[in-house]
């Protein structure tokens, strides 16, 4: 059962690494000026939900099988999306917005979160690999 968790857990990271890595692209196309800025953030923010449901996915089966160091660690990552999804200001369209993204640098900071968000994703990608051969050797 163990092994399962971690092995429903792998393939949810890599999901999320796909998704961070296409963020970045997008980004950093909206950078170079390959895309204009409407096209951009609709682009992202069909990803929002999804990106949103299974990160909560990753933290609440570590919760229910009661691993509770990678619940915690799981844990900042799922409230500051659910924060951003919910925190969104009346009148813009999603978390991205294209009359606000090159705005007082949002589009570097927007870069960042990117990039934080595919290193935490890559990390804990190898503690599920190494906790899903742990179990199974276990077993």
């Amino acid at each position: 059962m163990e092994a399962l968790v971690f092995i429903l857990s792998l393939v949810d990271c890599c999901t999320l690494i796909f998704m961070a890595v296409y963020f970045i692209i997008t980004l950093s196309d909206l950078e170079c000026d390959y895309i204009n800025a409407r096209a951009c953030c609709s682009k992202l923010n069909k990803w929002i939900l999804p990106e949103l449901v299974a990160v909560g996915i990753v933290t609440a089966l570590m919760f229910v099988s009661m691993h509770w160091f990678i619940f915690l660690l799981n844990l900042p990552i799922a409230g500051w999306n659910l924060y951003r999804y919910l925190a969104v200001p009346c009148g813009n369209v999603g978390v991205f917005d294209p009359t606000e993204i090159h705005n007082r640098g949002q589009l570097k900071t927007h870069m960042k979160e990117a990039m934080i968000k595919l290193g935490f994703h890559l990390l804990c990608f190898f503690i599920y690999l190494y906790s899903m051969i742990l179990a199974l050797i276990n077993d």
